[in-house]
C-alpha cells in the first residue's frame, strides 16, 4: 500500500469519526429541557440581564421570559457588564456565544437549538483535535484514530456537547494545552529547550483556558504534576545541572506568564458577591459518613460514563434493571482488557513517554479532586461536568490502550474463577466502540445524563390538577431560581404551541376556535432571611390582588406559609415527585 493510500485511509477514517460525532451531538439537540445553568448562558450571551425580571409582584409568562428575547442592539459591552455583575464565570465563552447568537439571530422557537449548537460544534471539532494530539504524543496514527473514535462516541463527551455551556470550549483548550505539555516532555527527553513558539502558544492557551472557566487551573496543576513525573524518568536525571537549568527556565516562563494571565481574574472573582451563593452546593457542611464516601462513588460513576452508559435513567424499571446488568457484564469484560493494555503501554518504549505524560496528568487531576473534597470540603465530584478539566487525558490513554488491544491477535478476560472470555483484539475494540455508540444514543435520547430539573414532568401535573388560573411562586436568592421558573415557563409555552398546532392539523378550524390553557402567573419573592414576615406579607398581598378561584403552586419555595386567612386549602392528594422541583398546591377559593 502506497504512502498516499495510507494517508487517504487515515483521512477517511477520521472523517468517519467526525461524522459520527456530528450525528450524535446534533441529534435531538433540543429534546432535553433547559436547566438553570443553560438559562444563565443564554441570557448573558444575548447581552441581557436577570435583573429585569420584576420581584415581589405577580408577572405574566412573557415578562418572565423577556431576558431570553434577542436584542438586536446588544453588544459585547452588555455581555461583560451583566455577566461580571451577576455571575461567577469569566467571559470568554459568553463573548464567543454572543457572536454566535448575532450570526443566527435566534427566535423563541430556535433559541435552544442555536444556544446548544455552538457547544455541539466545538464537541465535533474535538475529534480531529484529539486525533492529531494522540498521533503526535504516541507517534502512532492508530492511537490517534482510536482516541478520535472514543472521543466521537463517548457518552460523557456527548452529554457536555449537548448543553448550552462552556465545557466543550474548555475541552478544546485542554487539548491545546496538553499538546504543549507533550512538546515540553519530548524536548525534555531530547535534552533540548522548549521552542519559543511553544512557550508563547502555551501561555496564550492557558490564559484563554482560565478565561473560559476558572477550574481550568486544575488542568494546569495536573500538567505540572505530569511534568514532574516526566522529570523523574531516568533520562532526565543524567543531565548536567547547567543543561537542566537551560531546559527548565522556559518552563518557568510559561508558569509565570500563565500565573500573570490568571491573576487578572482574581480581583473580579474575589469581589463577586454571587460566587459563594452559586457554588454552595459543592461545599460540604457537616461531615457525615455519606459525605466521606460520596466522592468515591460519584467519581466512579463519572469515569464509567466516559465509555459506557445504557438507559439507567429510563422510566421503565425493567429497562433500568437490564441496563444495569448489561453495563456490569460489559465492565467485567472490558476493564481487565484496558488495564492490561495500559500496563503494556507503560512498558513499551515507543509509548512509554505518552503514557507517563497522560497517566501522570490523570493521576494528578484525581489527586486534586479528592484533595478538594477531603481537605477543603469542596466536593467537585458532585458535578460530573467538572471532569472536563482532565477528560481529554482519559481519552488519550484510552486511545493508547485500544491501539494495543487492536494489535493483539487474541484477548482473554478472566474474573475470579469464571471462565475466560476470548475474542480477537480487533473485535474487542469494535465492541468497545459499539458500546460507546449505543451509550451516545442513550444520552441524546434523554435516557442518560437527564437534566436534574424536569419541568417537562411538572407542567403536565399542573395542567392536570389545576382547572382554574394558576400562580407559581418561589423565593429568589440568585438567578438560579429565576432559571427554575423559566424552565416551567418555556415548557408551558412549548406545550401550548403543540396543542394549538395539533388542533389546527385536526381541522378544527380557525384560530379563534382553538382553546388552550391560560398561561400561569409567576411570583418571585426576594429572600429575606432576617424578615420572613415581609416575605409572607408579599405573598398575602399578591393573593389579595388576584381574582379567585386560584391555585397557588409553591415551587422550591422558602416562603413561610399560613394561608388559612386567605381561604387556601392544601391539596389533599399525594402528587408525583418531580426531580428539581419540590412543590405544594393550595386551592384558594373566593372570599
Amino acid at each position: 500500500m502506497t504512502e498516499l493510500m495510507i494517508k487517504n485511509k487515515q483521512l477517511l477514517l477520521l472523517l468517519l469519526w467526525t461524522a459520527i460525532a456530528f450525528i450524535l451531538r446534533f441529534a435531538n439537540l433540543d429534546l432535553k429541557p433547559l436547566w438553570t445553568d443553560e438559562f444563565s448562558t443564554l441570557v448573558f450571551s444575548l447581552g441581557n440581564s436577570f435583573r429585569g425580571v420584576p420581584l415581589d409582584r405577580a408577572i405574566d409568562l412573557s415578562t418572565l421570559l423577556q431576558p431570553l428575547q434577542f436584542p438586536p442592539n446588544a453588544g459585547i459591552a452588555d455581555v461583560l457588564k451583566h455577566l461580571l455583575l451577576e455571575s461567577n464565570h469569566p467571559p470568554v465563552y459568553f463573548m464567543v456565544a454572543h457572536w454566535w447568537m448575532r450570526l443566527f439571530g435566534p427566535s423563541e422557537d430556535s433559541l435552544v437549538c442555536i444556544g446548544r449548537s455552538l457547544p455541539a460544534l466545538l464537541g465535533v471539532i474535538s475529534v480531529p483535535a484529539i486525533y492529531f494530539l494522540g498521533k503526535f504524543a504516541f507517534n502512532s496514527s492508530l492511537v490517534g484514530q482510536c482516541a478520535a473514535a472514543m472521543m466521537a462516541v463517548s457518552p460523557y463527551g456527548i452529554y457536555l456537547a449537548q448543553e448550552a455551556r462552556h465545557y466543550t470550549l474548555g475541552i478544546l483548550l485542554v487539548i491545546a494545552s496538553l499538546f504543549c505539555l507533550t512538546v515540553a516532555a519530548k524536548k525534555l527527553q531530547q535534552r533540548a529547550p522548549l521552542p519559543i513558539w511553544t512557550v508563547l502558544f502555551w501561555i496564550i492557551v492557558n490564559c484563554l483556558g482560565i478565561a473560559v472557566h476558572y477550574f481550568f487551573a486544575l488542568t494546569l496543576c495536573s500538567e505540572a504534576i505530569a511534568l514532574i513525573a516526566v522529570m523523574w524518568q531516568p533520562f532526565y536525571g543524567k543531565l548536567p545541572n547547567v543543561w537542566q537549568f537551560q531546559i527548565l527556565w522556559r518552563l518557568i516562563v510559561v508558569a509565570l506568564g500563565t500565573l500573570a494571565g490568571g491573576l487578572v481574574w482574581l480581583p473580579i472573582f474575589l469581589s463577586n458577591k454571587y460566587g459563594s451563593e452559586l457554588t454552595n452546593w459543592i461545599v460540604s457542611g457537616d461531615r457525615t459518613f455519606v459525605d466521606w464516601i460520596s466522592p468515591i462513588f460519584q467519581a466512579l460513576a463519572g469515569w464509567i460514563t466516559v465509555i459506557s452508559l445504557l438507559p439507567v435513567e429510563s422510566p421503565n424499571l425493567a429497562v433500568v434493571a437490564g441496563s444495569a446488568i448489561g453495563m456490569t457484564i460489559y465492565l467485567i469484560w472490558a476493564l481487565p482488557l484496558l488495564q492490561n493494555a495500559l500496563k503494556t503501554s507503560l512498558k513499551t518504549t515507543e509509548t512509554r513517554l505518552g503514557t507517563v505524560i497522560f497517566g501522570g496528568f490523570l493521576l494528578g487531576a484525581i489527586f486534586l479532586f479528592f484533595s478538594f473534597a477531603y481537605i477543603l470540603g469542596i466536593d467537585l465530584t458532585r458535578g460530573p461536568r467538572y471532569n472536563f478539566v482532565y477528560f481529554p487525558g482519559v481519552i488519550l490513554l484510552l486511545g493508547a490502550t485500544l491501539a494495543f488491544i487492536y494489535d493483539t491477535p487474541t484477548t482473554k478476560t478472566r474474573w475470579f474463577n469464571l471462565p475466560a472470555i476470548e475474542v480477537s483484539g480487533k473485535k474487542a475494540v469494535m465492541l468497545i466502540l459499539a458500546m460507546g455508540f449505543v451509550s451516545g444514543i442513550t444520552v441524546n435520547s434523554n435516557l442518560g445524563y437527564r437534566k436534574y430539573y424536569k419541568p417537562d414532568l411538572l407542567v403536565p401535573i399542573i395542567r392536570e390538577v389545576s382547572k382554574v388560573p394558576v400562580l407559581i411562586a418561589t423565593t429568589q436568592k440568585t438567578h438560579v431560581e429565576i432559571g427554575e421558573l423559566m424552565g416551567i415557563g418555556l415548557e408551558w409555552e412549548r406545550r401550548k404551541k403543540e396543542e394549538e398546532r395539533r388542533k389546527k392539523e385536526e381541522g378544527r378550524g380557525k384560530k379563534e376556535e382553538v382553546k388552550t390553557f391560560d398561561s400561569p402567573q409567576f411570583l418571585l419573592v426576594k429572600q429575606r432571611r432576617d424578615a420572613p414576615e415581609i416575605v409572607a406579607g408579599i405573598l398575602d398581598k399578591t393573593l389579595n390582588q388576584l381574582e379567585r378561584p386560584l391555585d397557588l403552586w409553591l415551587v422550591n419555595s422558602r416562603i413561610p406559609v399560613n394561608l388559612a386567612a386567605q381561604k387556601c386549602q392544601l391539596e389533599s392528594r399525594n402528587l408525583p415527585r418531580v426531580d428539581g422541583y419540590e412543590y405544594q398546591v393550595y386551592h384558594c377559593s373566593r372570599s
